[in-house]
């Protein structure tokens, strides 16, 4: 409890800057209108992300199409959601699923097909 008398906010997991920029891998148009599938969260560190996840507050996007989602970044919205934070953008804003890019898009991207 706070002095307030309020119940303590839950904590988040605020990963470190470094931790919050994430590698690009696909151009975000590129990423947005590829060929998609939902993967569970747990499932989605290592994958590139077909869409926007943007925690508010503070409203800054953690994850835009094209970056490969990392568990740093899934930690931080994970917990974020859990001390009350919104996610308006991501298919999913429970964030169970995440919306990336499917393993045959991306293999079809490099490839130039």
């Amino acid at each position: 409890m706070t002095e307030a008398g309020l119940p303590s906010p839950k904590p988040v997991d605020l990963p470190s800057p470094d931790e919050l920029q994430l590698e690009t891998a696909m151009l975000p148009r590129d990423a947005f209108f590829a060929e998609v599938e939902q993967v569970p969260a747990d499932r989605a560190a290592g994958r590139i992300s077909a869409e926007m996840i943007t925690p508010y507050p503070p409203g800054a996007p953690a994850v835009l199409p094209g970056e490969v989602i990392t568990d740093d970044v899934l930690d931080y919205v994970r917990s974020g959601l859990a001390a009350g934070m919104q996610l308006p953008d991501p298919a999913d804003p429970e964030l169970k699923t995440v919306r990336v890019v499917s393993s045959r898009a991306r293999s079809s991207a490099a490839t130039g097909r």
